[in-house]
């Protein structure tokens, strides 16, 4: 069971969080360009992804418990590290939502300068925190 659990793991991993990192940083740039329909794209793509990474921490924890290892502090870290990435990337979604909508009226005063600042803080304090959760649980293992 365990080489199943962990290949939905990994799996997960590779075609949620490598796509949603992607995405957040490609946001930015289409702020700036004031590309609404790319933006919009961005912004339920990286909706959908997010909660598909959701399995990484499910299949994470089946694989923990499996293995025995779930209350080593390497999984608790990672863990709570996780749960910290996720809560960010619902404030970029957020930040995506707004920047739609301040770029879809027509007021040229609000071209969404503060939402593209926070979307590429954020994206890059999320990538961090991935490659953190990516060492766990490698290296002490």
């Amino acid at each position: 069971m365990s080489p199943l659990l962990l290949w939905l793991h990994i799996g997960f991993a590779i075609f949620a969080i490598g796509p949603l990192t992607a995405l957040t940083h490609a946001a930015p740039r289409a702020i700036r360009n004031k590309n609404t329909g790319l933006l919009q794209f961005i912004q339920r793509t990286t909706r959908f992804y997010s909660l598909l990474s959701l399995g990484v921490l499910v299949f994470g924890i089946a694989l923990g418990l499996t293995l025995g290892v779930l209350g080593k502090w390497y999984m608790t870290v990672s863990m709570t590290l996780f749960i910290v990435a996720i809560v960010l990337n619902v404030i970029i979604d957020r930040d995506l939502r707004t920047a739609v909508r301040v770029l879809s009226t027509d007021t040229p005063d609000d071209d969404a300068k503060v939402q593209n600042g926070r979307i590429a803080s954020i994206a890059g304090l999320t990538t961090v925190i991935w490659l953190v959760i990516l060492f766990l649980m490698v290296v002490p293992t």
